[in-house]
């Protein structure tokens, strides 16, 4: 069941290797921000649906919600249109543009809208004939299109591979590329194509981490597609784990809901301060899958400063938690890093505990039908002058240290 494989469910699409990776001095980060199209798709008929159609309300609201509640603030960027905003024609001199109905003002005008907001830009285009929707694609014009782009002062592309050969996409995308770099303006690509070299992209994921791992960090983040935290599908701790997964792999984080009607809870998740501190450790490691044991899979992150952060995921389709031991030793943590270590459960910043020792297991609960612990812990500070180490405590604002990190 699709339910209680939430691997299955989410992942559908990498980015970012390093054929498509641009010495252009942006995303030194996973990049944050928010996308259209799982939450609003293809919906063009703006009569009928005016608050949720693809054109200018849409992205001038969800600007407006980033910049006034607190998710700029929080890190997330960029405001990115996917498919179905350009017209079914390019203009008298062979360029996209917007649909003149949904997008009266130009792309332009509303890329300014955007940066007002102290936001960037992003747009959608396809390596294909047309788009996945039917809309103009970019194959015999890759170099315009790249020039359009900049002139309309838009900061990330996302190439999609729809109604293209396959055989053709590694070197296509690498042009095109090398378009974006030539226009001098610094633009964020992501790419599309790993999804269409592979039968079963979430397959090749989960049995290729440990390679896949090497392609990751700055300037070539794998992508596994839009966070739909606070969408529709996830269950509460379902939710949870996909914040989880993304901020282990040092994934982008780009959302896509509706931010004028964000759960309280999801906001919750996403804005999680300890968590977005994870996805960006400076060091850009993607966390791995240590091991399998029966439905719990245990990964773990790596972080810059000697510290890590671990997952406990549970699949079972049963209705009682699990309660789960892990040990420094399960964790294969290399050589030098010693204990101890003081936990932290990242969702609540309540105590997780400590590694005391190598061989000492630590007891965690956690939920089934896709549930997480997820869980950062780091050496005392007072472990380094042999004083005696202290748990960490709660509130968050008072957890020792965790401030370097936050």
């Amino acid at each position: 069941m699709a339910q209680h494989l939430l691997l299955l469910t989410l992942l559908a699409l990498l980015a970012l290797q390093p054929a498509c990776c641009l010495d252009n001095g942006v995303a030194m980060q996973p990049p944050m921000g928010w996308l259209t199209w799982q939450r609003f798709r293809c919906v063009t008929d703006c009569d009928t649906y005016p608050d949720t159609c693809i054109g200018e309300k849409l992205i001038r609201d969800t600007a407006d919600r980033m910049a006034q509640d607190g998710w700029l603030a929080s890190g997330y960027e960029f405001v990115t249109v996917d498919d179905c905003w350009a017209s079914h024609q390019r203009d008298a001199q062979g360029r996209l543009q917007g649909d003149p109905d949904r997008f009266p003002g130009g792309m332009r005008a509303l890329a300014d809208y955007v940066h007002s907001r102290g936001l960037k830009f992003g747009i959608y285009a396809d390596y294909g004939n047309l788009t996945c929707g039917g809309y103009p694609g970019s194959i015999n014009n890759l170099q315009l299109d790249a020039q359009t782009f900049a002139s309309w002062g838009v900061d990330l592309v996302k190439l999609d591979g729809c109604y293209s050969d396959p055989a053709k996409q590694a070197a296509g995308y690498a042009q095109f590329g090398s378009y974006l770099n030539k226009t001098g303006r610094p633009i964020v690509f992501s790419c599309s194509y790993p999804a269409y070299q592979e039968k079963n992209i979430i397959d090749y994921w989960g049995s290729n981490d440990a390679n896949m791992s090497t392609w990751n960090g700055p300037q070539h983040w794998n992508d596994p597609d839009m966070v739909i935290v606070g969408d529709f599908g996830l269950s509460p701790v379902q939710q949870e784990a996909q914040m989880a997964f993304w901020c282990l792999w040092s994934a982008p984080l780009i959302l896509s809901l509706d931010l004028r009607s964000v759960p309280t809870d999801s906001a919750r998740i996403l804005r999680n301060a300890l968590a977005i501190a994870i996805n960006k450790d400076p060091m850009g490691y993607q966390g791995c899958l240590l091991f399998k044991r029966g439905d719990v899979q245990v990964w773990r992150k790596l972080m810059s400063r000697g510290d890590f952060a671990f997952v406990l995921y549970y699949n079972s389709d049963g209705g009682t938690p699990a309660r789960l031991g892990v040990s420094l030793k399960d964790l294969a943590l290399p050589a030098g890093l010693k204990p101890p270590f003081d936990c932290v459960d990242v969702f609540t910043f309540a105590s997780a505990g400590r590694f005391a020792d190598t061989d000492t297991a630590v007891k965690f609960d956690v939920l089934p039908s896709g549930g997480v612990r997820f869980v950062y812990c780091r050496r005392p500070a007072s472990a380094a002058n042999g004083s005696p180490a202290v748990p960490i405590a709660v509130p968050a604002a008072e957890l020792p240290g965790l401030g370097d990190i936050l």
